[in-house]
């Protein structure tokens, strides 16, 4: 009943200054007054478990990743680009520096004007959308051919000039209009199957979801039949080239006065070029409608009846025979190579020409032949040729899209 607490080893407490303060040590591995013979090894609860030796290497290695961290971030910040303008500025002259500013400012404004224009601008149609539709609306056919009692009316050129099948078949039946009854080997060809066949020589996609295209054999059997086209692109290319089954001739009306004028040629002004009706009612509705006008009034008749070409005569105070090749290489390959541009004689009715030949500044400049250029194409409706793709890039594509663009914006 007499047991005072200081005695047990487990707990120790002490007085200092009237106030009790109290710690207590837990897990004593002996008891020198039991006589076990060691030492006792007491671990306080107000300590941590580490040695100090093992905290500060601890503490050293976060803030040695730390230091990484902020490193890398440092490394991954971008480029003070104010510093390096001043740094670049730091030597040049106020002049200087304001004609830059202006040059900023004009690029600007030349980007904005590119943006706006071609927001406002049609939409150019391209050769691959064209054919399309020629197929489907069957402008100025000449040959028809007959699968299982149903006829396709067909263009000759463009057949021959995608499939070597076509190009045999075709060339045994050369007159204006000839029926040629389709026999093909491979089985499973239905009608569908068939016209698909043919969207695929015009458009290069056969136009329908059709599993059995997905067929490996049929695909087979189709190509040793009918052979592997090219693509589009690299066939009408080679069709425009050698114009093969043209039916179109175009002609051009001059004044043999000027041409006496300015010692042009006139063998050159007289010169005839090649075409194919089927392309230019595909691409241009001018010439759609002046084809259509002709059947409507019985030449075309006239002119299948010889089997002779469709002579188109333009006026070329409105269409300078100057630009005519031009305007057929984009018809046949969305392209606008000025490269093509004939400059043997001054062109009728082109007024900035004849005041460069005035003026003795001899040849137009390719910014002023592409200007020239995109009136003809807002008169043939031929959006392409404003706005294809010119060959080769130069400085004056640029300055003619810029233009055009302006152009647009006024006439809107």
């Amino acid at each position: 009943m007499g047991v005072n607490a200081s005695n047990y080893p487990h707990s120790c407490s002490q007085r200092v200054g009237g106030s009790q303060a109290q710690q207590t040590f837990i897990g004593t591995s002996s008891y020198l007054h039991q006589g076990y013979g060691c030492e006792s090894k007491l671990y306080s609860l107000d300590h941590s478990h580490e040695k100090p030796q093992d905290k500060k290497k601890k503490s050293s290695g976060l803030a040695t990743l730390k230091k990484r961290f902020i490193k890398r971030r440092k490394s991954n910040r971008s480029a003070d680009h104010a510093k390096h303008m001043r740094e670049l500025l730091s030597g040049w002259d106020v002049r200087d520096v304001n004609a830059l500013v202006e040059e900023y400012e004009g690029t600007a404004a030349l980007k904005e004007l590119a943006l706006q224009g071609n927001l406002a601008r049609p939409e150019s149609r391209t050769l691959h959308r064209d054919l399309a539709d020629l197929y489907e609306y069957k402008y100025c056919t000449d040959v028809d051919l007959i699968f299982q009692d149903t006829c396709f009316p067909v263009h000759r050129a463009i057949l021959a000039a995608r499939c070597p099948f076509f190009k045999t078949l075709l060339s045994s039946s050369p007159e204006y209009g000839a029926e040629i009854m389709m026999d093909i080997n491979t089985a499973g060809i239905d009608l569908p199957m068939f016209s698909a066949l043919l969207h695929y020589l015009y458009t290069g996609e056969f136009g329908i979801e059709d599993s059995r295209f997905q067929n490996v054999d049929i695909l087979v059997q189709l190509t040793e039949e009918f052979g592997t086209p090219n693509s589009l692109d690299v066939d009408m290319r080679e069709l425009f080239d050698s114009m093969c089954y043209y039916d179109a001739v175009l002609s051009f009306s001059s004044d043999s006065e000027l041409v006496e004028a300015f010692g042009g040629s006139p063998s050159c002004l007289d010169e005839e070029l090649c075409g194919h009706k089927a392309i230019l009612s595909a691409r241009s509705p001018f010439f759609r409608n002046l084809l259509q006008r002709r059947i409507r009034t019985g030449e075309e008749i006239t002119d299948r009846t010889l089997q002779t070409p469709t002579r188109i005569i333009l006026d070329e105070s409105i269409i300078p025979k100057k630009y005519a090749k031009v305007i057929l290489h984009c018809m046949y390959t969305d392209l606008v190579d000025l490269c093509l541009v004939l400059h043997c004689s001054p062109s009728v009715g082109s007024l900035s020409e004849v005041q460069a030949l005035v003026a003795g500044k001899g040849n137009m400049s390719r910014a002023e032949e592409a200007m020239e250029l995109y009136h003809i194409a807002l008169f043939l409706e031929f959006n392409m040729l404003a706005q294809g793709e010119f060959v080769p890039a130069s400085f004056a594509f640029l300055l003619y899209v810029l233009l055009s663009c302006l152009l647009t914006l006024v006439l809107r």
